[in-house]
């Protein structure tokens, strides 16, 4: 696929992420582009508020409106649909990251790497919920697949990180912990912010950006 200058790959190999966005899409019956993502909505304000343990297959039959049974039309199970909510959150977070602007700098690809995913995981609080406070309802299976995605994204920081490092840019013993420290900083912004606060968004980013800079430099 044909790039422009300046934009992106940044490690992240796309052919080797799921095929979730593109399966989840195909459900079976006449109105499964109507009803599958309304089960999926259903399923993700479900289970953000009650828990995925409290949630009963039933419970998310009465949201969507339809028969208990049907819902076998669009997902095999409960483990199966809280999969594929999980799944689809990390392949949008790696498409939307494939598609951003590669920088020049290393402080430039932290600072641009911070502020996506600030920006990316404040438009879907329920779904970053879900990715962090779920895990441990997987299956050994379904959670390695997600660990998997989850470790991609983490490589690109770590090697931002390694990058700047190895070039004196940052001072850094661990990269790894590191890496785990900026990302656990950035998803607090989740359990706070709310538009029309006291600060705006470019300004919570800028806060951020700040805090991250000086915990490399």
């Amino acid at each position: 696929m044909p790039q422009s200058a300046k934009t992106r790959n940044h490690g992240l190999d796309l052919n080797r992420c799921s095929d979730n966005l593109t399966d989840m899409a195909r459900t079976a019956g006449s109105h499964s582009d109507i009803t599958g993502p309304r089960v999926r909505e259903a399923a993700l304000a479900l289970f953000a508020q009650h828990g995925y343990a409290a949630v009963s297959m039933r419970r998310i039959a009465q949201e969507v409106g339809v028969q208990a049974g049907a819902l076998y039309n669009y997902t095999p199970d409960k483990q199966s649909l809280l999969f594929d909510l999980m799944q689809g959150h990390m392949d949008e977070l790696l498409a939307a990251r494939f598609e951003e602007p590669i920088q020049d700098t290393a402080l430039e690809r932290l600072e641009a790497f911070s502020r996506f995913h600030i920006r990316f995981h404040l438009e879907r609080p329920l779904a970053v919920f879900i990715s962090y406070m779920e895990l441990r309802n997987l299956t050994p299976e379904n959670f390695a697949v997600i660990e998997d995605l989850r470790k991609r994204y983490e490589g690109e920081l770590e090697a931002i990180l390694r990058g700047g490092r190895d070039t004196g840019a940052f001072h850094v013993a661990d990269t790894k912990i590191t890496t785990l420290a900026i990302i656990g900083m950035l998803n607090g912004v989740n359990t706070w912010y709310r538009s029309g606060g006291r600060l705006s968004l470019p300004e919570v980013e800028a806060i951020y950006w700040d805090m991250v800079r000086k915990a490399v430099m």
